[in-house]
């Protein structure tokens, strides 16, 4: 995988664009810098280039205040002021719905402060820290913020004034339009690395889960964040984003640029020449020859195993093996195996030792096929060492753990388990 990364720099080598000119620190930015990363969902990291440079978070904060907000205020109440729909415009336009006055969304610069003004704080610092900390948590480290850039940035912030200044007018801004805009601009001032923001994007792509199990945002606000950043991250070309990459991005005007791929990996890039959109120009190209040579695309179809469970005849019982993550596909396969089965009083054993996890549908289908073939008159056994079945582990059928999964299967009912299906 290094190797690849370091491949794909040497792919990019020649670049166009300028630094971001309009807030003096910015403008001292190396432009030949470039690094990228790559964070798996359960910890590893991949980097190449300048990896451990620090550059600021800019507009790339914008996904993880907005679930902040939300995890703050609940979801109708940030709706009610900032809404969902592309706009179109460039990010610091005057974007406003004509019927009800809100922003049109969340990643350009009047949602973003709009959302930032909804995160829980008595003034800019308090949520500035509260901000702070959200991001040190993803990150898996201790961030701070550049006070160079946030003064740099604070003193040329006259648009986004007008902007919390028009808000408030309208109705959609919450505290006062000066502190609001301190607190923002505190926000994108935080100092990151792309190795920093490989993680935080692999904990959206796990659904709001870090490595380490700790489960930051609810998987119905990920969803929220991520639908958002698919059809609006990338401003004024995010139709061109999601038709050529495809997949949840964010860009910031210090040359970072982030992607989400649900269920896989977090990636994320530094480079700080930008294209008319305010994109990293060699950020976007990086992202799209790995589009090409990796197949990161959304809309494109995803390879399911032929064979997720199979049949077999042991110690007397029908085993059930199933293997491999299960959603909706592999579990209606699996309960294809079990419809299978003649009524009767066989044993039958469903075996979940190769499973690791299964989404929620997927979960609600199994122990409904299960339900059904105890209903059937069989007596059911469960091989769930790793918990895939959740809370119908509490049921009163015994569960074979360890070796004895792989020795002999003694059948035990499951009586409880059409109780755990309702769950």
């Amino acid at each position: 995988m290094i190797d690849y990364l370091h491949l794909l720099l040497g792919s990019v080598a020649e670049d166009a664009g300028e630094v971001a000119s309009y807030i003096p620190e910015l403008e001292l930015a190396d432009p030949d810098r470039l690094g990228i990363a790559v964070a798996t969902l359960d910890g590893e990291m991949y980097a190449a280039g300048d990896a451990d440079v620090e550059f600021t978070i800019q507009s790339i904060s914008k996904p993880f205040t907005y679930a902040l907000a939300i995890a703050d205020q609940g979801l109708d109440a940030v709706l009610e002021r900032i809404d969902v729909e592309p706009s179109g415009d460039a990010f610091n336009e005057i974007s406003l719905d004509r019927g009800t006055g809100r922003p049109r969304n969340p990643m350009i610069n009047a949602g973003a402060i709009a959302a930032h003004a909804l995160v829980r704080g008595d003034d800019a610092e308090a949520r500035a820290e509260r901000i702070l900390d959200l991001y040190s948590r993803l990150a898996g480290r201790r961030l701070s913020i550049a006070e160079d850039v946030f003064e740099s940035e604070l003193s040329t912030a006259d648009r986004n004034m007008a902007l919390a200044y028009m808000l408030r007018t309208v109705g959609k801004l919450r505290g006062d339009p000066a502190d609001v805009v301190r607190g923002y601009t505190r926000q994108c001032s935080v100092s990151v690395t792309v190795r920093d923001l490989a993680r935080m994007s692999a904990v959206l792509a796990a659904g709001g889960r870090t490595p380490e199990g700790d489960q930051v945002f609810d998987p119905a606000v990920n969803r929220q964040v991520l639908s958002v950043m698919a059809t609006c991250g990338m401003y004024n070309s995010a139709g061109d984003w999601l038709t050529s990459v495809g997949i949840p991005a964010k860009s910031g005007v210090a040359g970072g640029l982030v992607g989400v791929l649900p269920g896989q990996v977090g990636i994320a890039v530094f480079s700080p020449r930008l294209d008319p959109h305010g994109n990293s120009t060699r950020g976007v190209r990086l992202f799209e020859r790995m589009n090409h040579d990796l197949g990161l695309h959304l809309m494109a179809p995803a390879e399911s195993a032929r064979s997720v469970s199979r049949r077999l005849e042991r110690d007397g019982a029908a085993v059930h093996e199933i293997a491999g993550d299960l959603h909706f596909t592999e579990a209606e396969r699996v309960l294809r195996g079990f419809a299978l089965e003649p009524v009767g009083d066989a044993p039958v054993v469903v075996d979940l030792d190769r499973v690791h996890r299964a989404n929620d549908i997927a979960r609600r289908m199994l122990l409904e096929g299960i339900r059904r073939l105890h209903e059937d008159g069989h007596d059911v056994r469960i091989v769930d060492p790793w918990g895939v079945l959740g809370s119908a582990e509490t049921g009163s059928g015994e569960l074979v753990r360890g070796e004895q999964a792989h020795g002999g299967y003694v059948p035990a009912s499951f009586p409880d388990v059409a109780s755990a299906a309702r769950a």
